[in-house]
């Protein structure tokens, strides 16, 4: 879980570079408050303390990871609450819970408080900007999200504001772009990300599978005619990559068996797009990971790996 949170630190620095200081408030407020409703519940049910083994900081981290960088501080409080007591501890603890907490937290944010969860947006700071934005509000611009201006305004209006896509991928690729507050470097988060792959902390077949059939679906529908979307572009838009290797990799919410997870991924995946192209928000790996939770413990009994030795006893 450590671990985890280590690899996260090099993206939260970065946007505290690009949104300003009070992106660290944030993240903070959502760890500490994540950390104490740990405690809190465990002592109320009657349960061992074990905040020290940093699932409830690494909860925090993900769900301020998720949550636009204009918010106020009241909101990842009031998301740790339904994360950690109602998503986690409720549900049985760790290791027992249906659902990602982190996940869990900011869609019940998006639910209750839907104009600041989807209008607090900042655009980059200017150089210099991020020494004089803390507490004083300058240079913090509101913007909307390129996923969002895609979907609300079409390819055009993006061109305008952002550049052509191809001009584009590398500064995307980068960070510097509007986004939720950990979601904006593409590059720290695969190298986090390929770095548990290392370790063997996670496999390679939820992310493959995920960004795979996202990069599909999204050439073949994401355009104006068939097979002219641009699937790059949206790996690099929205939370595609944090999701892929970080929310959708989680232990308990994810599937064992290698095929499960093939399965697992491609359908996070297609729910993504499906929700990208026609639901009412502009993101969907939220509500794409949310939906397949539930699955894994079935994809995990469909797809079961046959046993090719005879039981113990059994004939040969």
């Amino acid at each position: 879980m450590w671990t985890v949170v280590a690899c996260l630190v090099p993206p939260l620095i970065l946007s505290v570079f690009i949104f300003g200081f009070q992106v660290l408030l944030i993240t903070a407020a959502s760890v500490l408050s994540c950390m104490a409703v740990e405690v809190i519940s465990q002592k109320a049910l009657g349960r061992p303390v074990t905040v020290m083994d940093g699932s409830a900081a690494l909860t925090g981290m993900l769900m301020a990871f998720v949550i636009p960088p204009g918010v106020s501080f009241l909101l990842p409080v009031l998301g740790a609450v339904m994360a950690i007591y109602i998503g986690k501890h409720l549900l049985g603890g760790l290791g027992y819970n249906i659902f990602n907490p982190a996940l869990l937290g900011r869609a019940f944010l998006l639910a209750t408080f839907p104009v600041a969860m989807t209008s607090a947006w900042l655009s980059p700071l200017t150089d210099g900007a991020i020494f004089s934005y803390f507490g004083s509000g300058v240079d913090a611009v509101s913007t909307a999200t390129p996923l969002a201006v895609m979907k609300e305004q079409g390819m055009a209006a993006f061109t305008e504001m952002f550049g052509a896509p191809s001009e584009i991928y590398g500064t995307f690729f980068l960070g510097w772009r509007p986004g939720c507050i950990g979601e904006t470097s593409g590059i720290l988060v695969l190298l986090g990300g390929l770095y548990l792959m290392y370790r063997r902390y996670i496999t390679w077949h939820i992310p493959v599978s995920l960004l795979g059939t996202l990069a599909l679906l999204t050439w073949v529908f994401g355009g104006e005619t068939l097979f002219s979307g641009d699937p790059l572009l949206a790996m690099l838009t929205g939370g595609a990559l944090l999701g892929a290797f970080y929310m959708a990799t989680d232990y308990v919410t994810s599937p064992t068996g290698k095929t499960a997870q093939l399965v697992y991924g491609a359908g996070i995946g297609a729910l993504t797009v499906l929700i990208r192209l026609k639901g009412g928000y502009p993101e969907g790996i939220c509500y794409a990971i949310l939906l397949m939770n539930p699955l894994s413990t079935v994809l995990d009994g469909l797809l079961k790996p046959k046993r090719f030795a005879p039981p113990l006893g059994g004939e040969k």
